[in-house]
């Protein structure tokens, strides 16, 4: 059964987090351990976003995020905060 998660977090710059979020590379990423996504920008804050996304589990979100890739691919988008990551079921 796959789960919700929801991820909000400061960045930088939200057209240059969406650039590396929409690039093949975190695309592909995500595909590969069956994580869909959606980028949403806050409206009353420019500089939070929101991700609303589906994995198979708590555990494949949990290593896909906690990946070197991902700290990484985090850090070249501009994310200056923590996140705060609730997860959701049906």
């Amino acid at each position: 059964m796959s789960i919700k998660v929801v991820i909000s977090m400061e960045i930088a710059d939200f057209d240059s987090l969406s650039s590396i979020f929409n690039s093949d590379e975190a695309k592909n990423a995500r595909k590969e351990v069956g994580i869909i996504a959606e980028l949403h920008k806050n409206l009353d804050n420019p500089n939070n976003i929101v991700i609303i996304s589906t994995a198979p589990s708590k555990e494949a979100f949990g290593a896909f995020f906690s990946s070197p890739a991902q700290k990484q691919r985090m850090q070249n988008a501009g994310v200056v905060s923590s996140p705060i990551v609730t997860f959701l079921e049906a």
